[in-house]
């Protein structure tokens, strides 16, 4: 396996927690990574997290314990350090992230690629309201947020209106094109799929 991070990312309600725990599923014996991440809220049954409150969020924050930390909707996030260790020892580690720290993966890791998944509008603002996670005003908010990273052109995108089965599938293929490369040509992206714009 070639060590890469690929990190996945997608406005809220257009399920890429759902897409990447099938992708976890389906690939649990080939050895790939899937990123815990710490979040400053309680896990529940849409993502296994490690849960930290703000102040433990901000000290791990300042000793370097991250490889990657944002804040969106009023919570902080963030993929342990362990993560670049993994990528150079060969793992293909797998990371859900926001799209404002896209512009930071290569400063980060050896080979970084990344992932968007999109929803049509009408379907994603029904799966905010439907999953209930937040008062009307915070799932408003997390409506209304303008994609922090709108041109950043990314390998796969993922237009995730059909069944989870095909979204996900899609998305192990390409995790198992990037773990079968060797990035002989581009260090990043020879073998995988290649930068699209949309």
């Amino acid at each position: 396996m070639s060590g890469a991070f690929v990190g996945i990312v997608g406005p809220s309600g257009s399920g890429k927690d759902s897409v990447i725990e099938f992708a976890r599923a389906a690939l649990a014996d080939e050895g790939f990574v899937f990123a815990r991440r710490v979040i400053t809220r309680p896990a529940g049954p849409a993502e296994d997290c490690v849960e930290a409150s703000s102040a433990e969020f901000d000290r791990l924050e300042a000793g370097g314990a991250f490889a990657l930390s944002w804040r969106a909707h009023g919570l902080a996030y963030g993929i342990p350090g362990e993560a670049v260790a993994q990528v150079e020892g060969g793992a293909v580690v797998v990371g859900n992230l926001s799209r404002a720290v896209l512009d930071e993966l290569d400063g980060r890791f050896r080979r970084a690629l990344s992932v968007r998944i999109t929803v049509p509008e009408d379907v994603r603002r029904a799966r905010i309201a439907a999953r209930g996670r937040e008062d009307d005003a915070a799932a408003r908010a997390r409506l209304d947020r303008a994609d922090p990273a709108p041109d950043f052109p990314v390998d796969l995108e993922i237009v995730n209106d059909g069944t989870l089965e095909q979204a996900g599938e899609r998305l192990v293929a390409f995790l198992r094109e990037v773990a079968a490369s060797d990035f002989s040509g581009d260090p990043r992206f020879s073998g995988a799929s290649g930068r699209s714009g949309s």
